[in-house]
């Protein structure tokens, strides 16, 4: 068996069905952030509803961030000007009609968290309305200064809590994607997934529909703003099924989270330049200036290269953000939580400089769906940082993927209930589905060097400076760790199935890197530091029983 072989493989495990617990429901949501519990709200007018969430509520991307919604909320502002800015930082391959739909129904989905429950910041009676980089107006709204993802969860998780037919099992991990006939791929339908919960363990969780919304693939890169849990599961659990996934290359880098050497990254937000913060080298002297007439605000993946460049030039492990002449006292009030975490470490932003470094933040590309969240293996939708949707073509206007996980998990949870209505109560019951993959009796390697390595190697070569050898390199080296521990079965643990999946996205995402032979938003290579018009367009990946397809 070939190293390509292996990522061929359909089931990260052996399963016999029979012998499983089963559970049944209309639909499966997988992933409890914006998008999945908002899309499982939906779901629950239609029908009985599982979300199946890998952690805790606040182990979710959504509830780490600290940006806002972005909508057309003043009459300063207009829905023209928005649409421009987004279109502009989607550099060339944004998806016109899906802007112009979030955008026209943003302000919709504003109002409904509002009536929900959501305490959005205001003044003088008003939204309070903020910039960050790429916007030409402000028009973003934050939620207790710097937590309006916490602020989200809060109030959608308690509100799907009380939500008739929807049940929520938490600590649940999805191991694969269901699909009848079990092979995967075309004439497969997605009949559900198999799961492992610590408490049960593995269970089969059959679904007429089933909405994938468990997105993250940050932890791929040693650098994150990312929690532990984002490990790119939904991009591996979606290819081994056969759905086509979409602009793999395109992961957004955010130019400024803390830089403590020895701990983890903390988001320093967008939020903070808008309010003028200032980026310095260690000389502190302003430089963003040189590379943009945006200077700060400039689009993040400008900013990221730019603090790159001049860590080269001055030898330096970061570069800092300078508040201090906004006043202590004023920035503990707009931003709480990144006050806080400063003080923790013993940086008082009204007297101190930050020290920030650029780390991988948002996955732009996806699984590939249409308008509706539809992905083209039925019975499977996407929402989320789990899907492309268009909206963000190469590179993400700030705020627009929070406003677009509501909108795109209410799209996908109508969906379902459509979906359901045509169904009668027979369709969804499936043959018994079996699943054996050959034993290994290769050497184990450690899967916390592999993990480490794999990261480590990601930052260096599929980061925000690429290189095409560097990139074949990479996959020469994802291949052969494949060949021992991607023909492992780690029957009770999802530290080792989290591996497995980092394996199988970083290689796709090196994959579609080395192809596209450009530089475009987010995607950066040195080799090919140009736009290439005849690069504007998509690329997709796909498997099939003949092997990755690429187009």
């Amino acid at each position: 068996m070939t190293y390509s072989q292996y990522l061929q493989r359909r089931y990260l495990v052996s399963f016999e069905g029979r012998r499983l617990p089963h559970i049944f429901t209309d639909v499966l949501v997988i992933g409890a952030g914006a998008a999945g519990l908002r899309a499982a709200i939906e779901a629950a007018a239609f029908g009985q509803v599982i979300l199946a969430a890998k952690g805790a509520p606040g182990d979710s991307n959504t509830y780490h961030a600290q940006g806002g919604l972005a909508a057309v909320m003043s009459e300063d502002d207009t829905r023209a000007g928005h649409m421009a800015d987004t279109v502009s930082a989607a550099s060339g391959i944004g998806d016109e009609a899906v802007i112009r739909r979030v955008i026209d129904h943003a302000p919709e989905h504003i109002r409904e968290m509002m009536d929900w429950g959501v305490r959005f910041d205001t003044s003088d009676g008003r939204l309070s309305l903020g910039r960050e980089g790429g916007h030409s107006a402000n028009r973003i709204v934050h939620a207790d200064g710097d937590a309006t993802g916490a602020a989200l969860i809060e109030t959608l998780h308690a509100r799907a809590a009380r939500t008739e037919n929807l049940k929520i099992f938490e600590q649940c991990f999805v191991i694969d994607l269901l699909t009848d006939p079990p092979g995967g791929g075309a004439g497969s339908t997605c009949v559900g997934a198999l799961t492992f919960h610590e408490r049960y363990g593995p269970q089969m969780i059959e679904a007429r529909q089933t909405i994938l919304a468990a997105g993250g693939a940050g932890m791929l890169w040693r650098e994150t703003s990312n929690p532990a849990g984002a490990t790119g599961d939904a991009i591996a659990v979606a290819f081994r099924a056969g759905a086509t996934l979409k602009d793999l290359e395109l992961m957004q880098f955010h130019p400024t989270t803390l830089y403590i050497a020895g701990s983890t990254r903390s988001l320093i937000s967008e939020a903070v330049r808008g309010e003028g913060a200032h980026l310095v080298d260690r000389g502190g002297r302003r430089f963003m200036d040189a590379y943009d007439p945006a200077a700060e605000l400039a689009p993040r993946d400008v900013v990221s290269r730019a603090i790159l460049s001049e860590m080269a030039r001055t030898g330096a492990t970061h570069v800092y953000l300078d508040v201090r002449h906004l006043g202590g006292e004023a920035f503990a009030e707009r931003f709480p939580h990144i006050n806080t975490q400063c003080h923790s470490f013993g940086i008082d932003p009204g007297r101190d400089l930050i020290p920030v470094h650029p780390a991988a933040h948002y996955m732009i590309g996806g699984v590939q769906v249409d308008s509706h969240g539809l992905t083209d293996l039925p019975g499977l939708l996407a929402c989320g940082e789990a899907a492309c949707t268009g909206l963000h073509g190469a590179n993400r206007l700030a705020s627009n993927s929070l406003i677009e996980a509501l909108i795109f998990g209410q799209a996908c949870g109508q969906a379902a209930g459509r979906a359901l209505a045509e169904m009668n109560e027979s369709t969804g019951a499936r043959r018994m589905i079996d699943w054996t993959n050959p034993h290994s009796d290769r050497t184990e390697l450690d899967l916390t060097d592999i993990r480490n390595s794999l990261r480590s190697v990601m930052w260096r070569n599929v980061g925000i400076t690429r290189l095409g050898p560097r990139l074949d390199e990479t996959r020469e080296i994802i291949s052969f760790w494949t060949r021992y521990v991607l023909d492992k079965e780690f029957l009770s643990d999802p530290v080792g199935w989290e591996i497995q999946n980092m394996l199988v996205a970083s290689y796709l995402v090196a994959e579609l890197a080395g192809r596209r032979t450009e530089s475009r938003g987010v995607h950066f290579r040195s080799d090919f530091p140009e736009t290439d018009p005849a690069w504007a367009r998509h690329q997709t990946v796909r498997r099939t029983a003949d092997g990755l397809v690429c187009a």
